[in-house]
């Protein structure tokens, strides 16, 4: 059932950091001369607090009120197409409250999803030319001339001050420009496509930055498993297909991860050798450091080297296990720190337990992201890192929201 909420101006928002010490039947080694390019800036140490774990709570039904600040707090993701962005939208937006869904009584083809407070734009509708005229252009959606950035630009500046504006639909149906549709500047205006931080001019206007990079071997094992299962291609076509889109996607959309807060990696497995299969996923949630309004969630000792297999009598783990990883690191040149996991759940309610040993996670109660991994259990990556990363990286816009609106979202016992 979906989760009520309310939102109350305050002034300084509470973020409870909820862990539990059980007894451990693990594997764990840690270092902490790894982090002294961060130790440098600022003071590490566990900062959980100890104690036996607290009953989940449920939630009763609260109204939803206007935030604060004038204009929405906007939010960016990048991805290519095919790679989880509306299962990510989908536990992003549940986490504000309210169901996400097109426009009431508008058009059916409508890329646009609408919560209580949240709005989603697909960035296709941005597409400079339909179907047809690229076709003509002899351009691919993914090239940068096929996308109408001045529009983009001038949209979302009038969103962000508050304006409404007149958007055009993308019909993915019929590949044709469908009759505008009227977008109210909500709460928070969420972003997603391929291009969101390409145009600098865009780019400034976002509060925080997500990219999903999907490894090139883990994009082609799933489109084998999905084209020659179900759809009933040949391996050659299939190569085919992946070969011809990806010197635009390098050109165009893989750049972008450089201006992200926030990468989730998906990777092959290192757990089985050779794998191949991409069924065994290796996630890596790489965080930057010194974002304005986000503190990074760690892994027992922030700023540490850690490496967890947590399986024993706490967590069940079949063949090939589960392993965590946690430390600091460097992206483009750039500190970061990444939490890592590599392998998946057998029973997704224990994850309970792994929940237990991570702080700055930004929950309002123990257990709340088991409670929302569990939610979607049947969505693409709910038994492995893809959505437990998603679901924790919600949870950080959750609270950048909060810091910025200067508005907290309560979950009322």
């Amino acid at each position: 059932s979906a989760l009520p909420w309310t939102l109350r101006r305050v002034v300084q928002s509470p973020f409870d950091k909820h862990t539990t010490s059980p007894k451990m039947a693990t594997t764990m080694t840690m270092s902490a001369a790894c982090a002294q390019p961060l130790a440098a800036r600022k003071s590490f140490g566990s900062k959980a607090k100890l104690g036996a774990p607290v009953k989940t709570r449920a939630a009763r039904v609260n109204t939803v009120t206007r935030a604060a600040r004038d204009g929405p707090v906007i939010i960016g993701l990048a991805a290519d197409s095919g790679c989880g962005k509306s299962t990510f939208m989908r536990r992003m937006t549940s986490l504000f409250g309210g169901k996400a869904s097109p426009p009431e009584g508008g058009n059916p083809d409508s890329n646009t999803l609408i919560s209580d407070t949240t709005t989603v734009l697909c960035l296709d509708d941005y597409h400079l030319n339909d179907r047809e005229g690229r076709k003509k252009s002899g351009l691919t959606a993914l090239n940068l001339a096929e996308q109408d950035f001045d529009l983009m630009y001038e949209q979302v500046k009038d969103l962000k001050e508050g304006k409404t504006v007149q958007k055009r639909i993308y019909n993915h149906v019929t590949g044709v420009m469908d009759a505008p549709e009227e977008i109210v500047s909500p709460n928070i205006l969420i972003l997603e496509g391929l291009h969101p931080f390409a145009d600098e001019r865009v780019r400034d206007m976002f509060d925080f930055k997500i990219y999903l990079d999907i490894s090139d071997d883990v994009k082609f094992a799933w489109k084998i498993q999905r084209d020659m299962a179900e759809r009933g291609h040949s391996l050659e076509s299939i190569k085919a297909s992946i070969e011809a889109r990806k010197p635009d996607f390098d050109a165009f959309v893989d750049p972008q991860k450089a201006y992200a807060d926030v990468i989730i990696q998906v990777l092959p497995t290192q757990l089985i050798p050779d794998d191949n299969e991409g069924k065994i996923l290796r996630v890596r949630m790489i965080m930057k450091e010194g974002v304005e309004n986000f503190d990074a969630p760690y892994l027992f000792d922030e700023g540490s080297t850690i490496s967890w297999i947590p399986c024993g009598r706490k967590l069940t783990c079949s063949y090939p296990g589960i392993k965590f990883f946690y430390g600091p690191d460097t992206f483009f040149g750039e500190e970061v720190s990444v939490l890592e996991m590599d392998g998946q759940f057998d029973k997704l309610e224990e994850l309970i337990y792994v929940e237990s040993h991570l702080s700055n996670t930004s929950t309002k109660f123990y257990g709340e992201i088991t409670q929302q991994m569990l939610k979607y259990q049947n969505g693409p990556g709910s038994n492995n890192g893809t959505g437990l990363f998603q679901t924790l990286c919600g949870l950080k816009v959750r609270e950048l929201y909060e810091r910025i609106a200067e508005t907290e979202i309560v979950v009322a016992a």
